[in-house]
């Protein structure tokens, strides 16, 4: 049988690439030693992070959830054991778990209940513009490196020098529960206006500026030919590897901690800061909007968290205190209804030091209510969350969304 050899702290692990199962571990490494054995892992077995994003975030203590291909999977489970470093197997069959994600039955082609392509998100809002006109409006606000219209829809009642909370989902590529959130969102505004009074409040006293698919092109990629994939799909020089990861792209403290300044990998900074298109057609837009937006919402999955700044540092924002309440009473709202258990802090302290983040970049440049989101769930599927926790999941969601922007209408 052919069989390749991946070495490892002097030991020789032979690989047998047949009907071996691609699986997502969890690790606890217990102390320095145990890291240093992981992160030598991480290079020979090319293992994707998924929490921590980046091997290099690794510590003592900390859990780690990563996925390892089939043809290692097996060998990377007798190592954690012969080392004795705890560990668990959140999907033991990922391949099987991703077929299984699209459980919905719903054969419409469009669905709020489960995954849409690109292309199905697109034609939905066009729909939504020309179906609502007095509450929606759609404008491409760039294109991305593959030549994408990046389209953002305004909703809200028109009226004169509104203030605005901007909402952006799909940044990574394979978090596919986020542009669900997003469409989600816009279906309830519309539905909810001139029946739900809270609702109807907060539409016309506010614009909310939604941005179903911010990285467009790696979606697209995520679809059709890679479904882990996180970054966008920008060639890089001097490098094979395509892609920059557009949440370590932003102008704040770009690429000192917890992003990697090598193109191969997913947390990669670019070139320099808004070198992504997609990074800078965000940009743009909230610059040029700035006295009107009051908050940032950038929603991503997965770990159940609501972060405000700093990412990347741990000194505490000029607002903490106030940023912590109202994160506080998002995440009662939101548990108030399943008793989805969510944690909350600034991002740095509560979970890494993530420098280039699109939250720490929007709060420096003004935007006061500046928030993370981490969706569903804490691991059990992770980025393969099924079709049929969206509805559960936006619906929480909505809560914590509308609970900030009372908050900001009452008090920007």
């Amino acid at each position: 049988m052919d069989r390749d050899k991946l070495s490892v702290y002097g030991w020789n692990i032979f690989i047998f690439p047949h009907h071996f199962l691609e699986k997502v571990f969890r690790v606890f490494p217990q102390n320095y030693k145990q890291v240093e054995l992981i992160r030598s892992l991480a290079n020979s077995a090319k293992l994707d992070f998924w929490v921590p994003d980046h091997v290099d975030l690794v510590e003592p203590g900390r859990r780690v959830d990563f996925r390892a291909e089939s043809h290692v999977s097996y060998d990377i489970q007798a190592l954690l054991q012969q080392n004795e470093i705890p560990f668990e197997i959140m999907i033991d069959d990922l391949q099987e778990a991703l077929d299984k994600q699209r459980d919905s039955n719903i054969r419409a082609v469009h669905s709020y209940e489960k995954y849409n392509n690109l292309d199905t998100i697109n034609a939905w809002g066009a729909n939504l513009a020309a179906q609502y006109p007095g509450l929606v409006s759609r404008s491409a606000i760039g294109n991305s490196y593959e030549g994408r219209p990046i389209y953002l829809l305004k909703v809200g009642k028109s009226g004169a020098n509104k203030r605005a909370v901007f909402i952006d989902c799909g940044f990574h590529a394979r978090e596919w529960i986020t542009p669900a959130f997003c469409q989600w969102f816009v279906k309830e505004a519309v539905n909810s206006y001139g029946t739900d009074t809270q609702f109807t409040n907060l539409l016309n006293n506010l614009d909310f500026y939604v941005l179903p698919v911010m990285n467009v092109d790696g979606y697209v990629y995520s679809w059709n030919t890679n479904r882990m994939w996180r970054k966008t799909r920008s060639a890089n020089k001097n490098s094979n590897c395509i892609g920059t990861d557009p949440n370590r792209n932003f102008n704040a403290g770009w690429c000192t901690v917890g992003a990697s300044s090598r193109a191969c990998d997913d947390t990669y900074c670019g070139s320099s800061p808004e070198s992504e298109l997609e990074s800078k057609a965000v940009a743009n837009f909230i610059r040029a909007n700035i006295p009107s937006i009051k908050a940032y919402l950038t929603i991503h999955s997965y770990s159940q968290m609501l972060l405000f700044p700093y990412s990347y540092s741990y000194s505490l924002a000029k607002d903490h205190t106030e940023l912590n309440n109202v994160a506080k009473g998002a995440v009662a709202a939101l548990t108030g209804l399943y008793g989805t258990k969510y944690t909350y802090g600034p991002g740095g302290k509560t979970i890494y030091l993530a420098a280039g983040g699109s939250d720490d970049w929007a709060y420096d440049a003004g935007v006061k209510y500046s928030y993370t989101f981490e969706l569903r769930d804490t691991g059990r599927y992770g980025f393969a969350l099924p079709e049929s926790q969206i509805k559960a999941t936006c619906e929480e969601t909505l809560l914590a969304v509308k609970y900030i922007a009372n908050h900001v209408l009452n008090n920007s």
